[in-house]
């Protein structure tokens, strides 16, 4: 008889359920099999929840996961039985060119999960992949374990952003977004150094929390309004840095008008309906970066796992919501009607 597992299922915009599905595998060497006791919703995973991006229906979903390994391929030899990780969400090789310059998340060889919201995930190119965490998940209390989960992608992507913005020490950034990536943009901008963070939001749940983060000010308008408002905090010259965490053309488009000129737009919000003009751009001297976030070379290298163990920082903060997989439905509910913040599913 097949071994089966619990998953959560995408049945069509608006409706998730769950349902048990073959049990993901070790199918090649390299890979790695991981039992997963934390994962959560992306606000990404939003967009085919509303239906706004195509999704196939009646299949698994999710990216963000934290587990314990539970059996390797023949050729892995980073990670073995019993060790406890984090998945970042895109997997890589760890090998070529492209990874080791910092930039495993367009790995050539790799590729982005898509099915962790169950019980095991299959882990390809595991030893490029798997961050290894010091001890076991029963190490941790539930705080420290959700700032795990976060350096899956939402804490490593708001750094992206904030890395990708140029932010120094003693500059004004701007976070476009008070979502859980934008929230962690705003704690990424504080650790490099900038002395004055104004979060856009209009919501004062998420307000708190940015503010806690290290932001200085909140700025509830939009569009114009809000253009004009972050000019008049900056004596008309605008933002140093914009860190771009939404994805929407309104939010771009507001970023494009707060950046001074010679500043840097970070963008990690997944684009839907953007259009960036090379003129403009040009003629102000205006950068932009940014793309899917390298996780595991920001998680090891740039010390955010150390950061989350050591409590030097509580990116968890974003989870305001606690739910089992058979309540996946009421997860996705609660963050597309702005209930919470961020949905954790606890295994």
């Amino acid at each position: 008889m097949t071994e089966t597992m619990k998953a959560a299922i995408f049945v069509k915009p608006g409706e998730m359920t769950v349902r048990e599905v073959p049990k993901a595998r070790v199918e090649q060497p390299g890979d790695a099999l991981v039992r997963v006791v934390r994962a959560c919703v992306c606000g990404s995973d939003l967009w085919y929840f509303r239906g706004v991006s195509p999704h196939p229906q009646n299949s698994q979903i999710g990216h963000e996961s934290i587990g314990v390994v539970e059996q390797v391929g023949d050729e892995v030899t980073s990670v073995q039985p019993g060790d406890f990780v984090v998945l970042p969400f895109p997997y890589s090789c760890g090998k070529c060119p492209v990874c080791e310059a910092g930039f495993e998340s367009v790995c050539p060889h790799g590729g982005y999960f898509g099915a962790s919201q169950a019980e095991y995930v299959r882990v390809p190119e595991a030893d490029g992949t798997c961050v290894k965490v010091p001890g076991s998940p029963e190490d941790y209390d539930d705080e420290t374990l959700a700032s795990l989960l976060t350096i899956a992608d939402v804490m490593s992507t708001g750094y992206h952003a904030a890395v990708s913005a140029e932010v120094r020490p003693g500059y004004t950034a701007v976070v476009m977004g008070d979502g859980a990536v934008g929230l962690c943009g705003v704690l990424s901008a504080k650790m490099l150094g900038a002395s004055r963070i104004i979060a856009m939001s209009r919501h004062e749940d998420r307000a708190a929390v940015a503010r806690e983060f290290g932001a200085t000010d909140i700025v509830p308008e939009r569009d114009q309004a809000a253009i004009d408002r972050v000019l008049g905090m900056t004596g008309g010259y605008g933002a140093d840095a914009v860190l771009e965490c939404v994805g929407s053309r309104q939010s771009f488009d507001t970023a494009l008008g707060l950046i001074r000129r010679g500043g840097v737009i970070g963008r990690v919000g997944l684009p839907h309906d953007v259009e960036i003009s090379a003129e403009g751009t040009f003629y102000g001297n205006i950068g932009i970066k940014g793309g899917p976030a390298p996780v595991r070379h920001y998680d090891l290298k740039a010390g955010l796992l150390d950061a989350v163990v050591n409590h030097e920082i509580d990116p968890g903060r974003v989870f305001t919501g606690v739910y089992d997989l058979d309540h996946i439905q009421e997860a996705y509910e609660a963050m597309d009607q702005r209930k919470v913040i961020k949905s954790l599913i606890r295994f």
